[in-house]
């Protein structure tokens, strides 16, 4: 079904949704201008500027989380440790059976799910708060951003800064559940786009600083041309499907026959979605910070470089295993071949049960082995296009990303959907309120 943006808004519904989701994202953009207790922010950006591969990867963190690590901000976490919580539960809930029985108790299990959740966001909060003050306020950088004095308290600093970053994670946490409840679309994705399409316009804003002459206009041209296509290809994955027939069996109940419908089970080829480039980032950015506290340098160069071999290579391998990994843990044969078999139904010429599993997980290994080179070209295509271009790090983390891309596409992919479902409601609503009345009227003149 197809929209403009003038129906959406002559419905009260609906315009209602989208101005509450506009505005519970406003308040989000603001907390990204509270700086933390005692931190000078004219300073902050110049001293990441000097952190080098730190920095590189912190930039990368922003676009996946939706915060600012390179800031000093009460909201610099961004959502981040609320999804590392989700995706801990997630995969604990195929794993321990008493997790698994819960979530299998419909809406009850899951607010009980949903509370172990905040209370691990809670300590993942405490413990990546540490990425910000071992970051952009530790050592000689933090003595510049800081005002004078807090050096002399520094350990009740850090529980304060700590406090403050898990409080404005909280907050943010708080409104991507309003907005999931009262707004428009999955707030905590919505909150993920909004944070990387405000980095484009600074990012671009850099690049266009140092300069437009020829060889400027060619590398901008060169960007459009990569981005259009990474769209296109992004879009294309995104909805691949590979559809394997089933076959329902005929039932013969005197003499009418049920069944023998033909439909389709639908298995994505990019079923892991970003969750491969989320883990894979954030485990490279462990040896990085390592290196830096410890002072191992070479530690540092090899993983805060994302241009180098070592990068490249560990990031491209991770995202390989955990696409394979995120994929085996949701996508059970077993369960789905017996579920086929209890309800009647077949793949035609495959015999039911151990045939059907072992079937779908020979076909699911092929497809999950294409979406994985598919999320690993998205992911290194900013360090491939930027080799010798003498581009900037924002540009390529913001401009050129095909991992945000690939974050906006899908958030924007299901805003739409979200966005039909609501005027297809509406309008069975008004059929309905319609023949009401025709039905009425007619009653009172039967009578």
């Amino acid at each position: 079904m197809n929209f403009s943006i003038g129906s959406l808004f002559r419905i009260p519904e609906i315009r209602s949704k989208i101005l509450i989701t506009l505005g519970l994202l406003l308040c989000y953009r603001i907390g990204f201008f509270i700086p933390l207790p005692g931190v000078n922010v004219d300073l902050v950006r110049e001293a990441m500027q000097n952190q080098g591969g730190l920095a590189k990867v912190f930039g990368l963190m922003n676009v996946l989380t939706g915060g600012n690590l390179s800031s000093a901000t009460i909201f610099s976490l961004g959502v981040m440790p609320y999804i590392s919580a989700s995706i801990i539960f997630s995969l604990l809930t195929k794993v321990i059976p008493s997790l698994e029985k819960l979530s299998k108790e419909g809406q009850s299990g899951q607010r009980r799910i949903n509370q172990y959740t905040r209370i691990a966001t809670v300590g993942i909060c405490l413990l990546q708060s540490m990425f910000v003050i071992f970051g952009p306020l530790s050592g000689d950088s933090g003595s510049r951003i800081l005002h004078e004095g807090v050096q002399q308290y520094w350990g009740l600093y850090v529980i304060v800064v700590m406090v403050a970053l898990t409080a404005g994670t909280m907050f943010v946490m708080w409104l991507g559940e309003q907005i999931t409840e009262h707004g428009i679309g999955n707030g905590i994705s919505i909150i993920i786009m909004a944070g990387i399409i405000s980095g484009l316009y600074p990012s671009v804003g850099v690049y266009l600083e140092n300069g437009m002459d020829t060889a400027a206009w060619q590398s901008l041209l060169l960007f459009l041309g990569a981005w259009i296509l990474a769209v296109v290809v992004v879009v294309f994955m995104t909805k691949a499907q590979r559809r394997i027939p089933i076959q329902q069996a005929k039932h013969t109940r005197g003499r009418r026959v049920y069944g023998g419908q033909r439909h389709f089970l639908p298995l994505k080829v990019n079923s892991a979605g970003v969750m491969p480039i989320i883990f894979g980032s954030a485990l490279l950015l462990i040896p990085t910070v390592f290196g830096q506290a410890i002072g191992w340098t070479w530690l540092e160069d090899s993983f805060g470089n994302q241009r180098g071999f070592w990068f490249v290579s560990v990031y491209t391998v991770l995202i390989f295993f955990f696409s394979f990994f995120w994929t085996s843990m949701m996508f059970q044969p077993n369960e789905i071949a017996n579920n086929l078999k209890e309800s009647g139904s077949f793949i035609p010429g495959i015999r039911p049960g151990k045939n059907t599993a072992r079937f779908l997980e020979d076909t699911m290994v092929r497809i999950t082995l294409a979406g994985a080179a598919f999320l690993a070209i998205v992911a290194v295509l900013p360090s491939v296009i930027g080799t010798g271009t003498g581009s900037t790090d924002q540009v390529l983390l913001y401009f050129m990303s095909g991992t945000s891309i690939l974050i906006v596409v899908g958030v924007a992919l299901d805003l739409v959907e979200k966005l039909n479902a609501l005027l297809i409601m509406r309008n069975y609503e008004g059929f309905m309120k319609e023949s009401t009345k025709t039905t009425g009227g007619w009653g009172r003149r039967a009578n």
